[in-house]
Parts: C-alpha cells; structure tokens; sequence
C-alpha cells in the first residue's frame, strides 16, 4: 500500500525521485522520506504528512547525489511519527532501506539483532530488514563468486523473512547501486536512457520511460548505473522481459478538473467504450473475449461460478451474479476474497472462479487466486493492470482497459467491472439457451451504456445542489433491490471513504427487519426505484420512510412518476435494459458522494486510512 520510488542513472536523483513519489501519493500519505548516496554517505530527510513537506524539506539539503530511494507510507506497524517513516537506516549507518508489506517474523529477528549490538529507533517492522542486511553484510566480508557483498547480504536477509516485501536497499559503500527484492508487493523496474527507475507504480516512472520489467515474487534485481541483472534468491539468473506502457503520462494529470475523482468520473463514457473495443461477435449477437483460453465447449461444462473480491470490486461480483444467474441460468457464487482462503469452504463439481482487482495486487484476492488454484480449479481474473500480478497467475483473464485510476475511491474501475460481468453473462447465455435476438438487443444495450452515462452525467449541477443539502447529515442509508442492491452497497461506501459520513447499503425491502429503527428527520434515505415490476415495492419502503420523517432521495428511472409529495430530492436517470442499468445508476452515487465531500471540505482523493492499492494484509 506504500509507494516506492528509486533512481539510479547520470542526474540529480532527489527531484527525480520526488517527482514520482508524488505520483504515488495515493497508495499512502501518512508520511515521506528520502535518502540519497552522496560524498560517501547516506543523506536522509523525512517528514510527517504529505509528500510536499517532504519536497520542501529536500530543498533545503541541496542533494546533488545520482543515486537514492524514497517512499511515501501507509501505517501499518507503528503510528505516523518521523521516526516510523521510511527510509530507514541501520544502526551502523550502512544500509537504507525502503518497504512495503509486512514482516511477520519482525519480533524474533529484532531481539536477536539486538543481542548483536544493533539498536532501533522505530515501532515498525521495516526496520528490522536494514540492520538484518547491516549484519550480513558486515559479517560476510566475502561474497560467493560472482556475486557482490552487498547483494549476497540483501539475499541471504530475506531467506530469513517471513511476510510480504517490495524493497529498495542502499549501501553505503556501494556507490551508483540498488538492490531490491519482491515477494507479495509489486515493485516494477523502468529501463531509460542511462538511468533506471524502481517503483511500486508504473505511475511513478511512465514520464521517463515507457519500458518496464514487472518483477516476480522471489526475484531480486541488482540495478547500477550500467546495467541490470535479475536473479532468484536461490541465485539463479532470470532472464528479463521488458514490456511497453501503453498509456501516457497525461493520463495520470488532473487536466482542469478539481480531483482525480471528478475527472475518472468524467471519463467513465470513454472508459466504458475502452472495455468494450472489439469485443462483440461479427454478427452482433454476443461478446467475445479473447484472453479466457476457454471455448464454448469448456464453458457448457462448468456447473456454477465463483465470484472473488474486496471493496468495491465485490459489489461489481454481487452485479455479475444477478446477471449470470438472471441471463446464463448458472449458479454463481460470491465471496470476499479475505475470507475464502480461509475458511475452507467445500468444492465440489466443476466451477469455474473469477477474481475481480484494479490494479492486480490486491494481497487478499492475490491469496484467493492461489488458493483456489491449489485446490485444482481455474481462475480467470478481471483486472485493469497489465503485468500485474493477478494478471499473470491466473489462467486467463480479461482486462478493462480503461487507463491509470489515481483516485483511492474507485470509479470508472467499478464501471468497467460491472460491464465485463454483463458481457461476461451474454458470453454464457448465449453459449446456452439465450436466443439470437435476444443476443442482439443485448448488445445493442451493452452498446449504448456510454451515451446513456453521458446523459446521466448531465445531472451534475442538480446532484452538486442536492449534495449541499445533504453535507449536514451524519448517517444515511441506501436502499435497492435485484441488481441495485449492490450498487446501494457502492454508494455507501462510496460516502464512507470520502465524506466520512456513516453509511449503509441494504435491500429496499430488509429495511423493516431492523435498520428502520434508525430513520428519523436527521438519517436521509437513498432509494433507486427504476422502472418494472419492483417500482411500486420500493415505493412502498419509501413510504414507510417518509412516515418516519426520514427524507428521501429517491433515483428513478425516465418514466415513473411518484407520488406527490414521497421524495424531498428526484434524480432521473434514462430508462434502460436490465444489464446496464447497475452502470447508469451508479453515476448518481458517485456524484452524490464526490460533492458531499467537497462540501464538507474533505480531501476526496487521499481520505484519512484509506490507500489506492490494498497489499498487505
């Protein structure tokens, strides 16, 4: 969930450095640091807080050094202090390090450390890692052939780690040169012009070049101002390969909009029409794919479906199981992937599992995709990160492609997940019994989701004035049915991590079970009542509702009318066909949610303890 950033090349690493370090900004901003190799020593600077006090502190210093690190942190073991903020450097002075992820043995490594002379100064568990390397490397004068001190150091120190890491290590004594290492947190290599670049994010080094190496678990990089080499920690050579970023720097730019959020918002249309490029039959009536390595031969014979994901992506699972059951007739399961590797749930027939992450990292879908595979089934992933991790463990997959998503609170990620899963039912269903024409109409819907978005964003300015309305409240619910249910579910989280506003999502009709007891003139509804057969279901909760002098804001479809008086706020959306109208519907929750929270003056793209990439456990 921490940002890395490291350089090593012919310029001034610091403005380097920190200019990618801001990039990365959204995987944590509790606190900054830097360290540079320079006249012999290791410079260090770090400060509390975001990465711009960190950039004015670094001004001050000068830094001419070629060679350095940097990380921007997400708390995890110890409390937002200076002296818990990366790099950290070992008692002796000769290694700094950089780390994501958690070292789970960090106890039984520190005291041994200290029987040795080494002292700490932190609460976290990184720093264990420096002092361990420290050691090492001072113990073993005399590295193996072939192999330099300080990496036969880094090497031998995470043979002893248990946990998850993405490093970034400096020595002292090694001048132009960096040692990293990953193993359950990503870390990807840029190959410039004279100079490379390491980082968690191809975000980071994407303005400097556009060629990367992702490395694997277990792999760990030897970087000089020459060359590269990448090896195992058993010593074996790996052979890299170097991939191409396919998207610009521009797209990581705010280009006039406000936030990230406001922007990703605004790109859903062009999103959405990214995810869906070339992926219809020639005949208009189904979706193709061609990343699954699946035909419809494999498909006809999987018996049930099992959905994986966290947060919002297990929303977008709870759509994709309405529609799959709703149009292919398959059972579908769904489950968060924290829980499912661990509490051994009984497999039996033949089903087919699909994990959902943006950005392919996610360590508790990661270790869902591998526990699934070592029970013997398939995976297929959906992700939006080429490289990423998920992305090549898994048997096959689809990508979204619709670009970098900087915001923490996701959006046109959610969207294109929620089309990939009505694109996916249309594949099954059409394999099955679903009918040509009734395939075309379907993807004539599928089609028309961009326009329809578009129109719905045009409610902005009504949403904006509804949203100061609202920023008063502390609690409300969201309520919807069928395929809604979940996109009720996004839209309380959606006002959770960016407004800090309590919020619940549940079925329209479960509101009389139990959370009725919490309506009253200070807890505002949120009812999506689209046009069909449950309109006059969700009308009547609305109305138990207003009985109970809850204000209602009721989100309906073009065409209903409702009765005089039920809603204190209406927005319309455009009527649609059933697979798309979880993605129209979403619009009006995220634009809800994005200018509450600009009117309660909150920080929409970095909320407090949220971070973009979730990999650590």
């Amino acid at each position: 969930m921490c940002g890395i950033v490291g350089y090593v090349g012919r310029q001034k690493a610091s403005p380097i450095l920190l200019e990618g370090l801001k990039r990365l900004e959204y995987r944590g901003y509790d606190s900054a640091g830097v360290a540079i190799q320079q006249d012999g020593q290791l410079e260090l600077v770090r400060r509390v807080g975001r990465v711009d006090n960190l950039v004015k502190e670094a001004a001050k210093h000068r830094f001419t050094g070629t060679t350095g690190i940097c990380h921007t942190r997400w708390a995890t073991h110890g409390g937002v202090t200076e002296a818990n903020a990366h790099p950290h450097i070992s008692s002796d002075g000769m290694i700094a390090l950089v780390h994501n992820g958690v070292i789970e043995n960090y106890s039984a490594i520190k005291k041994f450390l200290q029987t040795k002379g080494y002292t700490f100064h932190s609460e976290t568990d990184t720093e264990v890692l420096s002092n361990l390397i420290a050691y090492h490397y001072a113990k073993e004068p005399a590295a193996p052939a072939g192999e330099s001190r300080f990496l036969h150091a880094v090497r031998k120190t995470l043979r002893h780690v248990e946990g998850t890491y993405g490093i970034a290590v400096l020595c002292k004594d090694c001048t132009s040169e960096i040692v990293a290492a990953r193993k359950g947190s990503p870390l990807i290599l840029g190959v410039g012009e004279n100079e490379y670049i390491l980082a968690s994010d191809v975000s980071a080094l994407v303005s400097r070049t556009q060629n990367v190496v992702y490395l694997k678990d277990g792999e760990v990089v030897h970087v000089t101002a020459k060359q590269f080499s990448i090896s195992t920690l058993d010593m074996e050579d790996v052979s890299p390969v170097v991939d191409k970023v396919t998207w610009a720097i521009d797209a990581a730019e705010l280009n006039g909009y406000a936030h990230f959020m406001e922007k990703e918002i605004f790109e859903q249309p062009a999103a959405l029409e990214n995810s869906m490029r070339g992926r219809f039959s020639e005949d208009g009536s189904t979706a193709k794919f061609g990343g699954l390595n699946l035909g419809p031969v494999d498909f006809r014979q999987i018996d049930r479906f099992a959905f994986l994901g966290c947060g919002t992506a297990w929303h977008s699972c709870l759509v994709a199981e309405h529609l799959i059951e709703r149009f292919a007739r398959v059972p579908v399961e769904v489950d968060y992937a924290s829980e499912f590797r661990y509490r051994n749930a009984p497999l039996s027939g033949n089903p087919l599992f699909f994990v959902m992450s943006q950005s392919g990292e996610t360590i508790d879908t990661l270790g869902a995709l591998r526990e699934a595979q070592r029970k013997g089934y398939k995976v297929l992933a959906i992700n939006n990160t080429v490289g990423s991790t998920i992305a090549r463990e898994a048997d096959g997959g689809i990508y979204q492609h619709v670009g970098p998503e900087i915001g923490v609170a996701s959006t046109k990620a959610f969207t294109s997940q929620l089309l990939i899963g009505a694109m996916l039912a249309l594949h099954v269903a059409r394999m099955r019994d679903m009918s040509f024409a009734d395939g075309v109409e379907y993807v004539n819907a599928l089609k028309s989701a961009p326009n329809l978005v578009r129109k719905a964003l045009e409610q902005a300015g009504h949403i904006k004035a509804i949203a100061q309305r609202l920023a008063k409240y502390n609690d409300m619910l969201f309520l919807g049915r069928l395929s809604l249910f979940p996109i009720a579910l996004e839209g309380a989280l959606k006002l959770k991590e960016i407004s800090y506003i309590h919020a619940e999502g549940y079925p329209a009709a479960e509101m009389k079970h139990g959370p009725i007891a919490l309506i009253n003139e200070l807890c505002p509804s949120v009812f999506f009542a689209p046009k069909g057969e449950i309109f006059n279901k969700v009308v009547s909760s609305m109305q138990e509702v207003k009985a109970r002098k809850g204000p209602v804001i009721a989100i309906i479809t073009e065409g209903c009318e409702l009765p005089e008086g039920l809603a204190d706020e209406v927005i319309t959306i455009p009527d649609c066909h059933e697979a798309v109208l979880p993605i129209v519907a979403t619009i009006p929750v995220q634009l809800l949610s994005y200018y509450i929270a600009v009117a309660r003056d909150c920080d929409v793209d970095k909320p407090r303890n949220l971070a973009k990439s979730v990999t650590v456990e």
